[in-house]
């Protein structure tokens, strides 16, 4: 089973949410239909900009965990490394 870390945006340099999920088309929809009342639907949080795949549960939570340390900026940095246009990867998963 695959495990994924993943970053949301309200938009580019926005508001960002950090998280792990074992179905990345599914958890990105709930955000994009803000089904959940919390963080994502108060901020608007609905883009998919980022992401890494992991094989092992264990794995995928220690990233998140150290990536929840991180500075802002890092996190930028990490999105744009990958997305540079910031575009939402969530209509590449459907």
């Amino acid at each position: 089973m695959a495990y994924f870390v993943y970053l949301m945006a309200s938009k580019r340099s926005g508001t960002l949410y950090l998280g792990i999920t074992n179905d990345l088309a599914r958890r990105a929809h709930e955000h994009k239909s803000k089904r959940t009342i919390g963080f994502t639907s108060r901020y608007g949080v609905d883009r998919l900009v980022w992401y890494e795949q992991f094989e092992d549960v264990r794995d995928a939570i220690d990233r998140e965990k150290v990536l929840k340390k991180w500075r802002r900026a890092w996190k930028i940095k990490l999105i744009e490394d990958m997305n540079p246009e910031w575009k939402d990867f969530y209509e590449g998963l459907s």
